[in-house]
């Protein structure tokens, strides 16, 4: 027996629906309102014709009213909207926009199918605004592109952070406009974590947007090209799109005594039913059972819209399926980063209480060695027994298959450890022989078997405040690009040799760059009876997500290689650090610039983004100059002239180098790497100077300085002894760095000085420390060069770059000798 079947609205789900219907019977009479022109279209790729992305305004039309009638045999009439729903009596009635006529149509089976319509609050001064859009169809993509044509628009601003907003974010980038982002929250796109967010965030600024997080609008003047923030700020703006949210489009449900559910959204069962078993409803106006956590909740996504279209359409006809939730799975281009999310986020987990653990990774796409490997960061999330909870993930390439891969497994059940055992198809171009989705696996394997216990970082505060045992296992040149305050620097590959330094008797919250060797350190001091705690995703992770909010930085573009070209090619040389993990692109600019002579200048291909913030810390703390810093296409190109150079000849500040004295904040640092007793005299005269004036000073004695500080000779053997043979035993026996002549020229120094009634290098060294200097002898310098605690005065303390630095931070006046 022919059913006859009315459905309400086509897009997505209506139009997925109908021509299901048909295919699965030719006898039903299927009519399809909708009350616009378009029955079927790509709203999804609406932003990307705005900014030209998409040329032609045809690509959006999936289907027109002819060809699906055609085709399907369907009865559609657009322009035709319903304005109100009679369960009782099975009918529906329906206002022609193009005839003006009202009538009813009956029907035997009805399905819901009116998606989401834009929020637009009563914000205030809005109906004066003409130049205020929101964007959910055709005719307001029309209305938008034609405004910007114009009116010649050269700012605009938009409204909300969601995947709407960043899309038109770009796009209107992408047209040369600049843009204004508000959202009222702390980050953009709200179902990823706020630590992946960050790199997000940080992208955006690199692109110029003026980012305005934890802020709404307030009110609209000026008729709509001024906008008053909650803060109390105003921006100036030639075009304002709201992207604030949807909400579902249900009034019609509601007149109709249909149940309504979770914010207006129609309450269905797993068969897509309402509370009338003959009226179905679909696609974003429904509320649906979240897939991970059990609860309803509104999840308008284009898949769950299309799943539900083809299953109400089997269920009408007999078949036994049902929807049985929705997990969210998703994915967003921002810029040259991809973002990828599916299941619940670690925010839906806390305000549920629901317990779970969180890893991060930082994989790259593909094998490293192959070109153009870039790194992806990734987060799972897990119950304590290892059900998946949900994934995220941020890069610039393979994200969204990781993701897809992760969605998959908590389809079927798979748990968090069972992702190492996952197959998947591995070449150099396209993925690791560990895939990133197999690590994830293996370090969850780690935690859920006790293998090893981690931090968060958002567990560092407190740990800083209660000063914590913090034990940082990266090499020396790392910390240049950012450390923890107060840590103990003992590289990795000393960590056995210097392993009696850690005290026992507290946790050791170890970390390193991405979390890999500060997990085999954690191992290692397990294994001797430490308790011990490792940083999940290590330093990176920490770093991102402290990422501050910066001035939009409007010189970063996709094109722009003015400072690129501008350096002479013959002084050039270029190196590619695409693919390599940090630290390895900051290690391949280290190891190529002490091969270079000074005013060389080194490019540098990276392909992870925060190499931006990198290189920059590292030629600060270095005393290169960094002449070109920029973001094209999807790397990062940085040119570095080694030395400093004037300060006419960059865009960047100059920096410091050998001798150079530069203000920083208040304080004195020094840095003491000479042995020779002219230049002793002059750092201890400096110091004791500079202290004598109040300031807080520190000397840090690395390499032949370290002969400085030394009191008594020591027995050695080995390449210590040789050490010992070549070098000063002591401050007496300092040669000097000009006209030493076999030591005589050091001796006529030390006579000069005692005539003129000058006090001696180890009187001034005394007469510094009881001045309130800080005297740093540096550990690594010591262990290469065999020179024990008991050869030093007793009052040196003993630390890492990390401690002269922190000093450095406080400091006013710093100085290489």
């Amino acid at each position: 027996m022919s059913k006859k079947i009315v459905i309400i609205g086509g897009v997505a789900g209506g139009a997925t629906a109908a021509t299901r219907l048909r295919r699965l019977n030719e006898k039903d009479e299927i009519i399809l309102f909708e009350k616009g022109e378009y029955i079927s279209f790509a709203n999804c790729g609406l932003p990307y014709h705005i900014g030209g992305t998409i040329k032609n305004r045809e690509d959006l039309l999936l289907q027109t009213v002819e060809g699906m009638s055609e085709q399907y045999n369907l009865d559609i009439r657009n322009f035709s909207e319903i304005t109100a729903i009679d369960p009782q009596k099975k009918n529906v009635s329906v206002l022609n926009h193009q005839t003006k006529e009202t009538y009813v149509e009956s029907f035997d089976k009805l399905i819901i199918s009116t998606g989401a319509k834009a929020i637009i609050p009563p914000i205030e001064g809005i109906e004066q605004a003409k130049n205020v859009f929101s964007l959910r169809n055709i005719p307001n993509t029309d209305q938008i592109k034609n405004y910007i044509e114009r009116n010649k628009v050269k700012e605009a601003t938009i409204v909300g952070g969601g995947f709407i907003g960043l899309e038109m974010m770009e796009n209107l980038i992408d047209l040369g406009i600049q843009v204004n982002l508000v959202e009222m929250s702390s980050q953009v796109m709200p179902n990823i974590d706020f630590e992946l967010a960050q790199i997000l965030h940080s992208q955006i600024n690199l692109h110029g947007v003026n980012l305005i997080l934890n802020d709404g609008l307030k009110a609209f003047s000026k008729q709509g090209n001024e906008l008053i923030l909650t803060s109390g700020k105003t921006l100036t703006t030639d075009l304002t799109i709201l992207s604030i949210g949807v909400t579902p489009e249900s009034s019609l449900a509601k007149e109709a005594g249909i149940d309504i559910g979770l914010r207006g959204a129609i309450k269905v069962s797993k068969k897509l039913e309402t509370n009338y078993p003959y009226i179905y409803a679909i696609g974003d106006v429904i509320e649906v059972t979240d897939f991970v956590n059990q609860q309803q909740t509104i999840i308008p996504l284009a898949w769950p819209a299309n799943r539900q279209g083809r299953l109400v359409a089997d269920i009408i006809n007999g078949f036994d399926v049902a929807y049985p939730g929705t997990q969210g799975t998703s994915v967003a281009k921002v810029f040259e980063l991809t973002a990828a999310s599916t299941g619940n986020s670690e925010n839906t987990l806390k305000r549920l209480g629901i317990d779970y653990k969180s890893i991060h990774i930082h994989p790259n796409s593909h094998a490293s060695y192959y070109p153009n490997a870039s790194p992806i960061a990734l987060k799972l999330l897990f119950t304590p027994d290892g059900k998946i909870l949900g994934a995220q993930a941020v890069g610039t390439d393979g994200v969204e298959k990781r993701i897809d891969v992760i969605s998959t497994a908590m389809k079927f059940g798979a748990k968090a450890d069972q992702l190492a055992s996952i197959e998947l198809a591995y070449a150099p171009p396209y993925s690791s022989a560990k895939d990133p989705v197999n690590m994830l696996g293996y370090t969850a394997d780690n935690l859920l078997n006790q293998k090893i216990e981690t931090f968060d970082w958002q567990e560092i505060p407190a740990l800083l405040e209660k000063n914590a045992y913090l034990l940082d296992v990266r090499e020396e040149f790392e910390l240049v690009t950012g450390e923890l305050p107060n840590s103990h620097v003992i590289p990795l590959a000393k960590l056995r040799s210097r392993i009696d330094e850690i005290p026992k008797d507290q946790t050791i919250y170890v970390y390193c760059q991405v979390g890999l060797r500060g997990y085999n350190a954690a191992r290692i001091l397990m294994q001797r009876g430490y308790s011990v705690k490792n940083l999940d995703g290590g330093f990176k992770t920490y770093k991102q997500a402290t990422y501050r909010l910066s001035t939009p930085n409007t010189n970063i573009t996709s094109n722009q290689n003015s400072d690129i070209d501008s350096v002479d090619s013959s002084k050039l040389i270029s190196i590619d650090a695409c693919g390599l993990q940090c630290p390895g692109p900051i290690l391949k600019v280290k190891e190529t610039i002490d091969r270079m002579k000074n005013g060389e200048t080194l490019e540098i291909q990276a392909s992870d983004f925060g190499f931006i913030t990198d290189i920059e810390a590292w030629c600060k703390n270095t005393g290169n100059t960094l002449i070109g810093n920029q973001l094209i296409g999807s790397k990062v190109v940085a040119k570095i002239t080694k030395g400093t150079v004037a300060a006419h000849e960059t865009k960047t500040h100059s920096l410091p180098s050998e001798g150079i004295l530069h203000e920083t904040k208040n304080g004195a640092t020094m840095v003491v790497f000479s042995g020779d007793l002219d230049k002793a005299l002059a750092s201890m005269i400096i110091a004791s100077g500079a202290a004598a004036m109040g300031k807080e000073v520190t000397i840090f004695f690395t390499f032949w300085g370290l002969s400085i500080l030394k009191k008594q000779k020591v027995k050695k053997r080995g390449l210590a002894k040789m050490f010992d043979i070549m070098l000063p035993n002591s401050a007496k026996n300092l040669p000097i760095s000009k006209m030493n002549m076999m030591s005589i020229g050091s001796k006529m120094m030390q006579n000069v000085m005692k005539q003129k009634n000058v006090d001696s290098l180890e009187v001034m060294i005394e007469k510094a420390n009881n001045l309130g200097v800080k005297f740093i002898a540096c550990t690594m310098s010591m262990d290469i060069m065999g020179i024990d605690r008991s050869e030093l005065f007793d009052f040196v303390e003993y630390g890492g770059v990390a401690t002269y630095l922190g000093d450095s931070e406080h400091s006013n006046l710093n100085l290489f000798i």
